[in-house]
């Protein structure tokens, strides 16, 4: 059962552990890593600057991650700092979890040609594989 004022938050690019933004979590409990059903696609955007992920009906992957309960300040604080245009949207997890995440428009990803991802298995593996940002 969920605390009132806590709410878990899918992460699965800059603030993942290991990646620079994770401190913009704080002190936001870790539960476990998991994965999206495979309904999303993932892509590099601003230059590989952050993750732009958006739902699709067809071709969509699963996308790894990690879920984390944030306190109301501390989903702000978060939210605060994602980019221009990244908003807060329910994703599903493979296990039937509904969670929050920050999606991106797929109209913008389309518009700036940003780079298709998706196949490098998260935004970890793609900058571990050199990806720019």
């Amino acid at each position: 059962m969920t605390n009132l004022g806590v709410k878990r938050v899918f992460i699965c690019g800059s603030a993942l552990r290991g990646q620079p933004d994770h401190q913009n979590l704080q002190a936001a409990e870790f539960i476990r890593e998991a994965k999206t059903r495979p309904i999303y696609r993932l892509h590099a955007a601003a230059d590989g600057w952050h993750p732009a992920i958006y739902e699709v009906a067809e071709g969509g992957i699963s996308i790894p991650g990690e879920v984390y309960e944030l306190t109301a300040e501390q989903f702000e604080y978060l939210a605060a700092g994602e980019p221009p245009h990244m908003y807060p949207a329910d994703v599903v997890l493979d296990d039937g979890e509904v969670l929050t995440a920050f999606l991106y428009p797929r109209q913008l990803v389309e518009q700036y040609n940003w780079p298709d991802i998706s196949d490098y298995g998260g935004w970890t593996a793609y900058k571990a594989a050199g990806g720019k940002g």
